[in-house]
């Protein structure tokens, strides 16, 4: 392990560990089901119906009370009848205890005196708002990130934490705000981290906590962005001056570094090919001359000189 990744490693919040995970639960094809209550209702019917052909009063009453319970028995049986979406799964309690969770899609069947809730396993997007925070300089900065992520484990997302979804926006936002303050804007040192020199960096990074922020609660982060970053619009000016002074001064260097080995080349070639003998005094003066020459904003305006160098 690369000691970047042991240093996001080191950072991340300690959660606690999950005391349910998810497993299949003991399901049923729903048509069979539907079938057998269907069966059901129009046997519990037909014996309803068959008891006003019978003139003895006891067996009337026997088949009259045994087709309300088969009627009644149907219905309840039919209540385990699920619909299950694409991208969505239901988790299945019995009086209190998780006994599983669905994610075959079509009709199923389980024990009716289950409860089952809904949830979605899709592919969601989240995208904080611009959050204003200072970062590792204390230089007030806007930021706002976007996570594509989905529900994992369901047990965990129903039972670990009491709201998956604001568990979510609430991490995700408590990442980009501790990612803004560990690292500045634009690094001074040329070889330090900063969020606008080293997007893919603290990209990882922010992945690596927003993983650990949420694996609690069974959520898989499949990508985190940063959407907007900017410095706050009052020192926004200030700042602006400063990196135009930063590329001035970088320009002006290679500009200088440029003229000096053309100015090295020429006289080279000058003393190579024994054009004029220069002394001291001089090569100073060609050299003074070229770089001005080179490094000048403007074009060079040639003097004639009618006497020497000296006069």
């Amino acid at each position: 392990m690369s000691t970047h990744h042991a240093q996001a490693a080191a950072d991340v919040p300690e959660m606690p560990a999950p005391r349910v995970r998810e497993f299949p639960a003991h399901s049923i094809g729903g048509g069979l089901a539907l079938l057998l209550g269907l069966a059901g209702l129009l046997a519990g019917a037909g014996m309803v119906a068959a008891a006003t052909a019978v003139t003895a009063g006891g067996a009337k009453a026997a088949l009259i009370v045994a087709g309300v319970l088969v009627a009644l028995a149907a219905l309840v049986a039919m209540c385990g009848l699920n619909m299950v979406a694409p991208g969505e799964a239901r988790v299945v309690q019995l009086f209190g205890r998780y006994r599983g969770t669905i994610r075959q899609d079509g009709l199923r069947w389980v024990n009716p005196l289950t409860s089952r809730t809904k949830i979605s396993t899709r592919v969601r997007n989240h995208e904080t708002a611009v959050l204003k925070v200072n970062d590792a300089y204390g230089n007030p900065i806007e930021l706002a990130a976007v996570v594509v992520w989905r529900v994992e484990d369901t047990a965990q997302a129903t039972f670990e934490v009491d709201d998956y979804i604001e568990f979510v926006s609430t991490q995700t936002e408590a990442a980009v705000r501790h990612i803004a303050i560990e690292y500045p804007y634009d690094a001074h040192e040329e070889d330090g981290l900063s969020l606008r020199g080293n997007a893919e960096e603290i990209t990882e990074k922010l992945a690596v906590e927003l993983h650990a922020r949420v694996e609690a609660a069974g959520v898989q982060i499949i990508e985190s962005r940063f959407t907007h970053l900017a410095y706050a619009p009052e020192i926004a000016s200030a700042m602006l001056q400063r990196q135009q002074a930063g590329a001035v001064v970088a320009a002006r260097r290679q500009i200088v570094d440029g003229a000096v080995g053309m100015v090295e080349a020429a006289l080279a070639r000058i003393a190579q090919q024994d054009i004029v003998e220069l002394d001291d005094d001089r090569k100073a003066a060609m050299v003074s001359n070229l770089m001005v020459v080179l490094c000048g904003d403007r074009s060079a305006q040639p003097v004639l000189n009618t006497g020497t160098l000296y006069q």
